[in-house]
């Protein structure tokens, strides 16, 4: 059944019956995509499978160059889009069409990314079930996106709500969890090959047992040390008010939920985590075979965080609480100053807290490091509590008051053997290096101020070369430089002194390793990544646990895991500011569906199914693969279809998607774990290409005014008034500022209106004309009627508004017509490939506005306008095409190609100055030589009459364009 777009418009009264107006435009624009929709316009064709030509055409797919153009991932929202929505999708479509043209098989499509949090707290709301609510979104967003004529591939457009979808998100997170990353072969291998070095004793079991003398929970307790997908006790994002778990992501840096405002705090649970940091390495070099925006790229390498130091051991001295083996171990980028580390600084959270702690303070305590509590354990559960309140982003801000509480246990510097102090501080995260630094306060500024605090030894390692002395005690704040040479750093078996910075570091990490205290390492900012939610709508895990709670991978043949039916969707919330409280997830009512029975090979047993949900980042890891082979049942995606599509070649080494569009925004969240999951996939033979995405765009966005009462609340822009230079709202002024589009600030535009008001092609235009696509710019309405009356002057120009009939003539056309559809030729043709939708439509009207003014309109200037104006106005261009005697469509018309010699100006001006004055101007050869223009220009009556018998000094020649000529 055809999804036909209404014909809408209001009727326009005017005496030209043919005339183009917004009822014609919604009248042709309904017609188009209804033959667009019933012929397949837009099919791409895959080299093999159920979308592969059932002819003998089929073996000629892969000899065609290809274009792969992607879309990010929209959210279906309930209330629909506005005209900032759509920017990317047009532009994207605008490049497509122009691709098709100049010969590209091209794969076009759009899915919708449905899980999320969104639909269930819709559905928390009104009782509507959350698939309902989004497949109802989705389907008024696609009406809306097929009225703007967006030519898409529908046969492959997917949600990731579709279990037969989200089948293939969980088999790809089995295969994840089944892998560990080998580190000499630097890659990903399969679990199972880990397991046989283990039972074949070619690799050394952790703790040094036997692999076969293991219980299954203890081979498991091993295997996920190692596993890519993993279930473990780890700090985490704790937000009650949502009732989940957050990623360091969703966390705003005041501490809050990015979505709903809430409190979150820090807790320990367990949850699934992906060694995301595993590919640390990769992720960061491979970022030089992608054609991405430098700034995209910095963004990932920062977040990243790439930094090599050395990991350092510290004994710890309280033998009444842990063991002569037990250590701190710290990770810094500055083992040089060793010998300068006076105390140690733990993470709140950090697991060996409660070990170290004693029952009463040292004897030689001082009342500062107390906290004002009577032990350790009550000192560092208070300041413990203080710091869960506290985000990330509070904690490492430079406040001025240093905070923190010894924990009463003290370790030994290696290189010196004197006794430390480890205190807890909040500017110490559990999210970097290993939790637990050594405090070196002569030369690291936080470290100065917090011994300053505190009333802490400070030792000078580096000598200074400003002149303070080497007496930190004396300064005013550390020393921190690379540039200069170690001091008392003299050990046993080691000396440091006189040497380098980096010569020191090289020194002392040799005599670390050689003691088997510490080695040379590499850290990463980047932390593994939390994958898993307390959520009812999300993709469930395919992992279920026995009745000693070790944990199984579902085989294939028992994929999908549905979502299953509750009878309250909502997650289980608490107070948003309770935080000693824990999750407990939906999924866990239907009893039924958790507690299940089994065969998983070895007989039927009862099992419990995981109860959270995967992320809603899950399902758009991987949607470019889904887009290229949709319906293959059979695996993952054809080797083939994944080769020619996505394949690496000579123009995108890591292979990808050829054009990406989206918002900066997803820099560190959506395109980090899609590299991540893609790269896993490539190691385990899955794919061929290396990265998913090529060459990525950022297009801006679409803002608007905001109009504000008294309040400070906005009131609908639509209702504002201009009045005496100020604005008005029901007789009160109001302020305007500029801001973001959007419902909550009552200023949305729905594209609907637009169509109606003008037609679709109109906004298209409009849209594409506003300015740079990767600049953000105002959305103006009283602007748009100038698209509407370009499109009203090139319909005029072809078709005769009185009688319907094309008014094109058959006279050839003359020179300055040719050279000026060149140049347009020439022009737009560049602009479209590079995304220069702005100034293509500018070249357009300067050709339009030409033959207005020649008043008349040679066909073999008609036909290359409307194939150019094709992809930035596709309906009116397919009705004047076939107007113009065509059968066929022109979606796959030939691009017109410029006459270069039509395309430079016969004769150009050249301008002469004498002493910076313009004394002549001469019409010249574009092409003329540097030399040929002086002697043109010195033998000009009016420069030889100007220079008089003044000497010529200089002649500075610029051809074709410019003769400055210097005298006296």
């Amino acid at each position: 059944m055809s999804e036909t777009t209404p014909a809408s418009g209001a009727a326009e009264a005017t005496t030209e019956p043919f005339r183009y107006t917004a009822a014609l435009a919604a009248d042709i624009e309904s017609r188009w995509q209804d033959t667009w929709e019933k012929e397949g316009t837009f099919n791409a064709p895959n080299p093999v499978g159920p979308l592969a030509p059932h002819t003998a055409a089929g073996d000629t797919v892969t000899e065609k160059p290809h274009s792969f153009i992607m879309d990010m991932f929209p959210y279906p929202s309930g209330v629909g889009l506005h005209v900032g929505h759509p920017l990317g999708y047009i532009a994207t479509d605008v490049y497509a069409r122009y691709q098709r043209m100049t010969g590209h098989n091209v794969l076009h499509t759009l899915g919708y990314d449905a899980f999320g949090l969104p639909a269930e707290q819709h559905a928390v709301a009104t009782g509507v079930h959350p698939r309902v609510s989004t497949e109802a979104a989705i389907a008024n967003m696609r009406g809306q996106l097929r009225r703007l004529g967006l030519g898409h591939d529908s046969r492959r457009s997917i949600s990731t709500i579709d279990p037969e979808y989200y089948r293939w998100t969980q088999w790809i997170f089995l295969q994840i969890f089944n892998s560990w990353y080998d580190t000499e072969a630097d890659k990903a291998r399969p679990i199972a090959e880990l397991v046989a070095q283990f039972a074949a004793g070619e690799r050394a079991v952790p703790g040094g047992r036997a692999w076969s003398e293991l219980s299954a929970a203890e081979r498991e307790e091993v295997l996920g040390e190692y596993r890519l997908a993993y279930s473990k006790e780890v700090p985490v994002n704790w937000c009650p008010g949502l009732g989940t778990v957050l990623s360091n992501e969703e966390v705003t840096a005041d501490g809050r939920s990015e979505r709903g405002n809430f409190p979150v705090f820090k807790s320990k649970l367990r949850q699934w985590m992906m060694r995301i940091t595993a590919y640390g390495d990769r992720l960061i070099s491979d970022l030089d075979l992608l054609d991405w925006p430098e700034a995209i790229k910095l963004q990932q390498r920062n977040w990243i965080g790439r930094s090599e130091g050395a990991r350092v051991a510290f004994p710890v001295d309280v033998s009444s609480k842990v063991g002569s083996d037990d250590t701190i171990t710290v990770f810094t980028t500055r083992p040089d100053t060793l010998f300068g580390a006076t105390y140690m600084v733990l993470a709140p959270e950090h697991e060996l807290v409660d070990a170290i702690v004693p029952a009463a303070w040292p004897s030689e305590t001082l009342n500062d490091w107390k906290g004002e509590a009577h032990t350790p354990a009550e000192a560092v559960a208070a300041y413990r509590a203080a710091a869960a309140a506290k985000s990330d982003v509070e904690r490492q801000m430079d406040a001025k008051v240093k905070t923190g509480v010894f924990t009463g246990a003290y370790a030994t510097n290696p290189v010196t053997g004197k006794p430390v102090p480890v205190f807890i501080a909040d500017y110490v995260l559990m999210g970097y290096g290993t939790g637990a630094i050594m405090a070196v306060p002569a030369h690291d500024h936080r470290d100065f101020a917090f011994a300053r605090a505190f009333n802490l030894p400070m030792q000078c390692v580096v000598e200074p070369t400003d002149g303070r002395g080497t007496d930190p005690h004396e300064w005013d704040d550390a020393f921190d430089t690379y540039d200069s040479v170690l001091v008392n750093s003299v050990g046993e078996g080691i000396s440091l002194d006189g040497l380098t910075v980096p010569d020191a570091k090289r020194a002392v990490t040799e005599w670390l390793t050689g003691r088997g205290i510490g080695e040379g390492t590499v850290n990463y900012r980047l932390r593994d990544w939390l994958f898993s939610r307390q959520r009812y709508w999300g993709e469930p895990f395919p992992i279920v646990y026995d009745e000693d709670g070790v944990m199984h991978a579902l085989p294939e043949s028992m994929l999908p895991v549905e979502v299953p039916e509750v009878d309250d969707y909502s997650p289980i919330t608490f107070d948003a500011d309770d935080a000693a409280s824990s999750p407990r997830t939906p999924l866990s009512r239907n009893e039924d569906w958790v507690n299940v029975e089994l065969d998983l090979g070895d007989g039927v047993k009862a099992y419990r199914r995981e109860t959270n949900t995967m992320p809603n980042w899950a399902g758009s890891c991987w949607y470019e693969l889904r887009y290229v082979d949709p319906d293959n049942r059979a695996e993952l995606v054809d080797p083939a279809n994944e080769a020619y599509w996505l394949g690496p070649n000579a123009e995108k080494k890591a292979g990808g998607v050829d054009l990406y569009v989206g918002g900066q925004e997803h820099a560190v969240l959506h395109l980090l774990y899609a590299r991540f999951w893609h790269k896993v996939l490539h190691d385990l033979g899955h794919v061929s290409s290396v990265e998913p995405f090529h060459r990525l765009f950022n297009q801006g966005m679409i803002t608007a005014y905001v109009y504000r009462d008294e309040r400070g609340f906005p009131v609908p822009a639509a209702e504002v008034e201009e009045v005496d230079g100020g604005y008005v709202w029901q007789g009160q002024p109001v302020t305007r500022e500029a801001g973001k589009m959007g419902k909550s600030l009552k200023n949305a535009v729905s594209p609907d209106s637009i169509c109606e008001e003008y037609g679709a092609d109109t906004l298209r235009l409009y849209e594409m004309s506003m300015g740079p696509l990767d600049v953000s710019r105002p959305w103006e309405p009283r602007a748009v009627v100038g698209s509407f009356r370009f499109l009203q002057r090139l319909w005029r120009n072809i078709v005769s508004e009185e009688t319907g009939e094309v008014v094109v003539t058959d006279e050839p056309a003359d020179e300055p017509t040719l050279r000026a559809l060149h140049k347009a030729i020439d022009g737009i043709r560049g602009d479209l490939a590079g995304l220069r939708f702005n100034t293509a439509v500018a070249k357009a009207i300067e050709l339009n506005n030409h033959l207005v003014k020649r008043g008349s309109t040679p066909r073999e200037v008609a036909e290359p306008l409307v194939l150019m104006v094709a992809p930035l106005a596709p309906h009116v261009a397919e009705e004047l095409w076939r107007k113009l005697g065509h059968t066929d469509s022109l979606t796959y018309a030939d691009f017109p190609v410029a006459d270069p010699a039509l395309v430079v100006d016969e004769a150009v001006t050249c301008v002469v100055q004498i002493k910076g004055k313009v004394k002549a101007r001469l019409e010249v050869p574009p092409t003329i030589s540097d030399a040929e223009l002086e002697q043109l220009a010195l033998a000009d009556p009016a420069v030889v009459a100007a220079i008089g018998d003044a000497p010529v000094r200089k002649v500075i020649v610029r051809a074709p364009k410019l003769v400055n000529i210097v005298t006296g």
